[in-house]
Parts: structure tokens; sequence; C-alpha cells
């Protein structure tokens, strides 16, 4: 549902992935090398679903045009750093996240749901994907990136006497005139990740020190972040789930039975 969006999609890939699986089960002596090679089988079979519709969004994602404008730092500029325990994600806005995220082309999408959803590593996403690892880190922070833009749309900006100081200095500054915010830009998933040398780390972190719009553009990415960590699984139809659980243990048995013959 992550990466289709349509149930009747989600669920045909799922019984497919499944039943492809039984013959294939002996080959694989560790759990972790099994589940990576189910994803990669889904990954395909979402990807053909998704460019048989019209619908399917296929451009690239700029870095350029998600850099912030006024507007959106107005909405941003109260944040302070974020800590996770305290992200919760009500269902209206888990709707607004699952639907940021479908307006994701498939490409980017893919990365951003096994990476931040799954909880999968980028060497892995990079095996399941054929991309490489540093593909895989410019993908995702152009996904999230996306994502945070999307769900800004709807913010509004906070009142309130520290919050509108901090405001005033954001607003004084247009980071997507200024070359080193630019810089500093393209680094974020990576700070947030740890996955950056020590000298760029303290670069970047002197430069947020005197960087306002950086500063609160870095904690409403940090809780973009945090919130595709925890966004519930959505509740299938209790009878629909139970006749595809039916379905796909009797197609399963039938595909066991032939390869026991």
């Amino acid at each position: 549902m992550k990466v289709c969006g349509q149930r009747q999609d989600a669920e045909d890939t799922m019984q497919e992935v499944l039943v492809k699986s039984v013959p294939y089960l002996p080959k694989f002596d560790r759990p972790r090398a099994l589940v990576v090679w189910l994803y990669k089988v889904a990954k395909n079979r979402c990807l053909m679903s998704r460019r048989k519709s019209k619908f399917a969004p296929k451009e690239d994602i700029s870095l350029e045009e998600l850099m912030p404008d006024r507007q959106d730092l107005e909405r941003s500029g109260g944040a302070s750093s974020v800590n996770p325990e305290t992200v919760a994600i009500r269902s209206e806005e888990a709707g607004r996240l699952r639907k940021a995220i479908h307006k994701l082309p498939p490409q980017y999408r893919i990365v951003l749901v096994l990476r931040d959803m799954e909880g999968l590593t980028d060497g892995e996403v990079a095996e399941i994907t054929g991309l490489r690892s540093g593909t895989v880190r410019v993908r995702l922070h152009r996904a999230r990136l996306f994502v945070r833009r999307e769900l800004m749309k709807t913010e509004k900006p906070r009142r309130g006497g520290k919050m509108d100081a901090v405001r005033s200095r954001v607003l004084a500054t247009e980071p997507s005139r200024l070359p080193r915010c630019k810089a500093m830009f393209a680094e974020l998933s990576n700070y947030l990740d740890e996955q950056i040398d020590d000298s760029l780390c303290e670069e970047l972190e002197k430069h947020l020190d005197g960087c306002d719009p950086c500063k609160a553009f870095l904690a409403s990415l940090q809780s973009t972040i945090e919130k595709c960590h925890r966004l519930p699984a959505a509740v299938p139809d209790r009878v629909k789930a139970a006749k595809l659980r039916s379905d796909v243990m009797f197609r399963y048995e039938r595909a066991m039975a032939k390869i026991t013959e």
C-alpha cells in the first residue's frame, strides 16, 4: 500500500510475490537475504503496476525546485530541534502524509519507503533497486524534501513571542539566494543520517549556528523523517483481509504441493 497506493494493486502484488517465492525458498539460508529478494520482486511488480497507469508520475525531482521560499520558511520558522519520542501521527496527518508519499514519482517513492518506512539500509536498498549507493542517497534526500514540502503546504504559522522573534530572523534572509545555504541544503539528509565526514559535519554545524533559516528548515525536515518512520499501516477491511488471506494460503499450499510431488 505504501508504494502502490491502490489496494487492488497491493493485493495482487502480495499474492504474486508470495506464490512466486515458493520454488526459491530452499535457496536461502539467511532470512535477511530472503527479505531483500522478496522486496526486489515486489519492487519490480509495483513499478510495473504504476507504469500501466496513465496517472503515474514520471518526472524527476530537481533539488533546486525544493529550495524553500519565504512562505515555506514562515511556516517552519518556529520549528526547533525534534524529539523523536514526541512525534505523534494523528489520523488526519497520517492521511496527508500518505497522499504526499503517493505524489512522489515511483523511482523516488521506492527508495523512501524501503529506507525510511521499512527500515532497510542504504546497501540493501541499492541491492533491491539496482542503484548505486550514491544514487540511493540522492533520491532519498530529494524524496524527503518533496514530502516535507507537501506537508508544509497545510501548516499554518504558529504565533507567540519567541516564535515571532525566530520567524523575523528567518525571514530576514532568503536562503534560496545564498550559495552557502544551497551547498548546505544538499547535505542535510546526510547530516541527519550521520553519513558525512567529520570536517564537513563541523562545517555544516558552524553554518547552522549562524543561519536561522537553515536551522528551521533542518528541524522541519527531521520532523518529516520521523513521521515517515512512525506512519501507521492503513487498516484493512476485515472481511476483505480474511478472504485475501484464505486465497493466498490456498494458492501457496497448491504451489508447495507441486514442488513436493
